[in-house]
């Protein structure tokens, strides 16, 4: 499977062969870690969530895109979720096209339509506080079974 959302901890090699092909003049990964300090906030840890179903629904219409707008491409992505620590891997996107330029625009291109339109969300974890942060359209969405209209919008 080209796309996955797991628990477990993501195996970049693996993401990489998927996407690899005698055609591909280029292959692009991003690699997306959990890092300390965001702003004046130091995070302790992460938190991910996904509407499992649904995300990787919006993955694959990634996919679809990308080979669309992008003829002869391959892409894979593996997104986890659940608790990441400080420098873990939470997100991997491996993209090959016969041309450099086009795999690193594809690949850019891939990494911010996940954060528009995939339902997955992370409670980031301060030393002061946490809040849940969604991504759609720089949106605040929750998690189902989190409370919405909370505090944790102001």
């Amino acid at each position: 499977m080209d796309f996955i959302i797991s628990k477990e901890p993501i195996n970049i090699e693996e993401v990489f062969k998927k996407v690899v092909q005698r055609e591909a003049g280029a292959i692009t990964t991003f690699i997306g870690t959990v890092r300390e300090i965001t702003g004046d906030k130091r995070t302790l840890y992460l938190e991910y969530e996904a509407y499992e179903t649904m995300a990787l629904k919006k993955l694959e219409q990634i996919g679809r895109e990308i080979k669309q707008r992008w003829p002869g491409a391959k892409i894979a992505i593996s997104h986890r979720i659940g608790r990441l620590e400080i420098t873990d891997i939470a997100v991997v996107i491996a993209v090959s096209t016969p041309h450099r330029a086009e795999c690193y625009e594809a690949n850019r291109y891939a990494i911010e339509r996940i954060k528009e339109m995939v339902p997955i969300w992370k409670k980031e974890h301060w030393d002061n506080g946490e809040e849940w942060v969604g991504n759609q359209l720089g949106s605040k969405v929750y998690p189902l079974g989190q409370p919405k209209g909370s505090d944790l919008l102001d």
